[in-house]
């Protein structure tokens, strides 16, 4: 793919290095010129300018790129390069950095943004998932208010150990994706069962988490 990050600084670059090791073509924009450092991330391209502003975008060719990632430490400017991204260059998916949680909402399909990832939900979502048995935690959220990835760690005693996956009755809408056992992980297919201590990882729309979270506490 091609990729276009907004924002260079240890966000950006993390980003960058990572999509370069899976061959992946990134350019980086960074409008402060002495944060621009090439020899920091080797086979990324740097545009010198700000990605808020549409002729540094067009000048990079915006148009032809797969993904832009918006990640610069400002949810004003993220916000902004998330619709240029997508109203005036049609860019397929758009990822947003969102800094203060108290923006998040902002952060939806209105605004180009299909997917918005914030690092203290994710953290406070990972100690939660960490330490919660019997109960639904919500670990990302793809395209805002529309769908949710969530986990539920199954107690010891759950009614449903030994159950097939095609005899849980999961609420309209609703994927399992994956069963975490131990150091296994499990694509399910409808003959596998569940057991206690199992991490179920579903794909749900936010308006059934109640109903699933019922769901798995019945026998």
């Amino acid at each position: 793919m091609k990729v276009a990050i907004a924002g260079a600084g240890a966000v950006g670059r993390s980003i960058a290095r990572e999509l370069l090791a899976n061959r992946h073509e990134v350019t980086l924009f960074e409008r402060e010129a002495r944060k621009v450092d090439p020899e920091s991330v080797p086979g990324a391209g740097w545009i010198t300018g700000d990605a808020c502003e549409l002729t540094n975008l067009e000048r990079a060719g915006l148009q032809d790129y797969d993904v832009m990632v918006a990640a610069t430490g400002d949810d004003k400017a993220n916000l902004v390069v998330a619709l240029l991204a997508k109203t005036e260059f049609a860019v397929n998916r758009v990822v947003a950095r969102v800094n203060d949680p108290r923006n998040e909402w902002l952060f939806d399909e209105d605004w180009g943004v299909d997917t918005a990832v914030s690092t203290p939900r994710i953290l406070a979502s990972l100690v939660e998932e960490a330490v919660s048995v019997g109960d639904l935690v919500r670990l990302m959220t793809f395209r805002q208010g529309q769908a949710n990835l969530v986990e539920m760690t199954l107690p010891d005693t759950t009614p449903l150990a030994g159950r097939p996956v095609r005899k849980l009755a999961l609420p309209r809408d609703v994927a399992l994706v994956a069963i975490l056992r131990g150091s296994r992980v499990i694509a399910p297919q409808r003959d596998d069962s569940v057991e206690g201590g199992d991490e179920l990882v579903f794909v749900a729309p936010e308006d059934v988490e109640d109903e699933l979270r019922t769901a798995l506490h019945l026998a």
